[in-house]
């Protein structure tokens, strides 16, 4: 047998006897190394991105608001700050000085029981009537605030009181109460003034009536009213509505008026 193994080629004999002595690590080393198909590259890519799935989401979620949200916000607390501001030092001086109309929309919108108006030159003429109307009826009138508040975010509510002197000898001092609900846009400026919740208060005994015995042509207030006499008792209040009414309804007939024409009390 000996013999036998002496006489075969070298290239029969086997490895085993060499590859004894060899150490593994240089046997790997030695070894070609495998070809990587492209698919196996390809298909790794997406498991690699799937390794986290809720790492987009919580990116997504935990985003900070941009710069143009951040100022739009921080805009619109001004304007409503700038609103609040005007309007508490506006109002006792309504029927001394013009209003601050930088708060409003050109397109604002007023309401009251009986009439609905839009647009800013509108707005303008009523408080201009008012003025000009209050200092020929009455010897003194004036406005209080008793509260402003915020409702919502976009709302601000003024509760009032208006008082005044009529010149005629025979009518003696009257006031009543209202609110004003003043709505603002995403910017912070007024769209809307409603006038509601009115309440009349005189000074004698009290008897109950509605707004279509006060205000010509009113419908009935659903808010309490009283009056302490007869309507025509209080003919100055009356005119003065009348009056300012008529100026809006007739404003594209007429040229609107400057305040150096009201006349001093």
């Amino acid at each position: 047998m000996a013999f036998l193994l002496h006489n075969l080629p070298p290239s029969l004999l086997p490895h085993s006897t060499k590859s004894k002595d060899k150490p593994l690590h240089q046997t790997l080393s030695s070894s070609k190394p495998l070809s990587v198909s492209p698919l196996s590259s390809v298909s790794s890519s997406p498991l690699s991105s799937l390794q986290n799935p809720n790492s987009q989401v919580a990116q997504v979620g935990t985003a900070p608001p941009s710069q143009d949200e951040t100022h739009k916000k921080d805009d619109f607390f001004l304007n409503v700050g700038l609103a609040i501001r005007a309007l508490r030092e506006d109002l006792p001086l309504l029927f001394v000085k013009d209003l601050n109309f930088d708060i409003y929309r050109d397109d604002i919108t007023f309401m009251d029981p009986l009439n609905t108006f839009t647009g800013i030159e509108k707005y303008k003429l009523i408080f201009w009537a008012l003025r000009f109307h209050g200092k020929m009826l009455f010897r003194e009138i004036a406005v209080d605030v008793y509260r402003i508040w915020q409702p919502s975010e976009n709302e601000i509510l003024i509760r009032w009181n208006l008082r005044g002197f009529p010149r005629v000898p025979w009518e003696a001092k009257g006031e009543f109460q209202g609110t004003s609900r003043y709505k603002l846009d995403r910017n912070g400026k007024i769209y809307e003034h409603k006038v509601d919740n009115l309440a009349f208060n005189f000074p004698t005994s009290v008897k109950p009536f509605s707004v279509l015995d006060l205000v010509i042509a009113c419908p009935a207030s659903p808010n309490p009213t009283f009056l302490a006499a007869p309507v025509q008792a209080y003919s100055s209040w009356i005119e003065l509505y009348r009056l300012v009414r008529e100026t809006l309804h007739y404003e594209e007939e007429t040229l609107l008026p400057q305040d150096g024409l009201a006349p001093c009390s």
